[in-house]
């Protein structure tokens, strides 16, 4: 079992930054890839940037098209967390933001959601024009 916390989430304006972390506890080789995916109200929920561990000091590091050059993900894996840290955001950054775990890199190959093992409560991100 893994249990995953977020934090860092807020109101910015457009072209604002924010940093998200997410602590892992409980089973931390089920937490070889942990993920960001994020859901806007109406709209499905749509993966963000998963990392990877391939060995101590080396990670690997997939992000969705629409955040690219935007966003950095990293990880601590001496402290459990993951990073996310938000650059230039726009109205359209607007979403509940989700952590997300597997053992399993499909979770951060693919950026899809059905991958994920486990799951945070969410933190809302809210960017204001």
């Amino acid at each position: 079992q893994v249990q995953l916390v977020e934090s860092g989430g807020g109101s910015v304006q457009t072209g604002g930054s924010l940093r998200l972390s997410c602590a892992a506890s409980g089973d931390t080789y089920s937490s070889n890839c942990m993920g960001w995916f994020r859901q806007a109200p109406g709209k499905e929920r749509e993966g963000v940037a998963g990392i990877w561990t391939i060995n101590s000091n080396t990670f690997g590091a997939n992000y969705a098209d629409s955040v690219k050059g935007r966003f950095t993900i990293s990880r601590d894996n001496a402290k459990n967390t993951v990073f996310l840290q938000m650059n230039t955001l726009k109205p359209e950054d607007t979403a509940m933001f989700y952590c997300a775990a597997s053992p399993s890199r499909s979770l951060c190959l693919q950026l899809n959601s059905n991958y994920a093992n486990y799951w945070g409560q969410g933190t809302q991100v809210t960017v204001s024009t």
